[in-house]
């Protein structure tokens, strides 16, 4: 088993998140943005100055993509939403299925513009979600049978595609059509997490292709190569991390989201930031999210 790297980055605030998830950098306004899914909030955070700032929601956001200097796209249980950047206004854009008793979970616009999204029950049960690709306000349904889908990524020239189903533990490989971030080929198994500890959660990939996966539960992020090697392991300053994202200047440095939900208020309390974003502290070779087009 590879060795664990002391943690030696710096927590970013210590806002605690109950679900903290989805974390993306704009370049266009310096702010890290992430969610609390389950309490129904959007947090922004402003790089350079240190400021944050908590929009409230209507609704369980997970996702949020960048379409230009005034608008931005997020997921939710309620469908697909235009946010205008600057006012905070909201207004719904497209529907992603009819199912109310599930939400949106994980993920990311591939190099063409289209949106992966993952949607999950509220309650974890087996099977209830599924992945789509969105084209515009073309919605189509790429996987079935998701129980919680994570970690939804994609190779730098959009050629491969990664997610996971976190009840099952496997990261999955697919191989794309990179003009569209559709599959050309069927799923297979990439990572088996099923017998090791922690379980396989949110994931990015930079420019040399090496994937940066949040290990929940098990307090580490994971850097695998493309061929599935397992590279390095870094501590991070609590149990749960969820998902990492690559921001600053350079795209050099790694932001992590991370959750307190689940854990009981003793586990709270030996966990006492729980629920915080951080700096995990390692030089990466990051890149910009692409932007989702409309």
């Amino acid at each position: 088993m590879i060795a664990t790297e002391s943690f030696n980055g710096k927590v970013l605030t210590k806002d605690r998140m109950e679900l903290g998830e989805g974390p993306t950098y704009d370049p266009i306004s310096g702010a890290l943005f992430w969610f609390d899914i389950l309490g129904k909030s959007l947090c922004e955070f402003d790089v350079k100055a240190g400021g944050l700032k908590t929009h409230a929601l209507p609704f369980l956001g997970s996702v949020l993509a960048v379409i230009d200097e005034t608008r931005q796209l997020i997921a939710s249980d309620q469908g697909l939403f235009l946010r205008d950047s600057v006012s905070g206004t909201l207004s719904s854009y497209a529907a992603i299925e009819d199912k109310p008793q599930n939400r949106s979970n994980d993920g990311r616009v591939h190099p063409s513009g289209a949106l992966w999204i993952g949607t999950m029950s509220r309650t974890a049960e087996t099977g209830a979600g599924a992945i789509y690709h969105v084209a515009g306000t073309s919605v189509t349904k790429l996987f079935d049978a998701v129980s919680i889908p994570n970690g939804i990524c994609f190779s730098p020239d959009g050629s491969v595609g990664y997610f996971n189903d976190s009840k099952v533990n496997h990261m999955m490989r697919v191989e794309l059509d990179p003009t569209t971030g559709r599959p050309v080929s069927e799923p297979t198994i990439f990572i088996d997490q099923s017998k090791r500890p922690g379980v396989i959660d949110g994931s990015v990939v930079d420019l040399e292709g090496t994937i940066w996966n949040a290990n929940w539960d098990g307090g580490g992020v994971d850097r695998y190569g493309p061929d599935g090697s397992h590279i390095a392991r870094y501590a991070t300053p609590m149990r749960r991390p969820t998902c990492p994202a690559f921001f600053g200047d350079g795209f050099d440095r790694l932001a992590v989201t991370s959750c307190w939900e689940g854990l009981s208020d003793a586990e709270r309390a030996a966990d006492p930031i729980a629920g915080a974003t951080f700096d995990l502290g390692v030089t990466v070779k990051g890149k910009a999210e692409p932007r989702f087009k409309l």
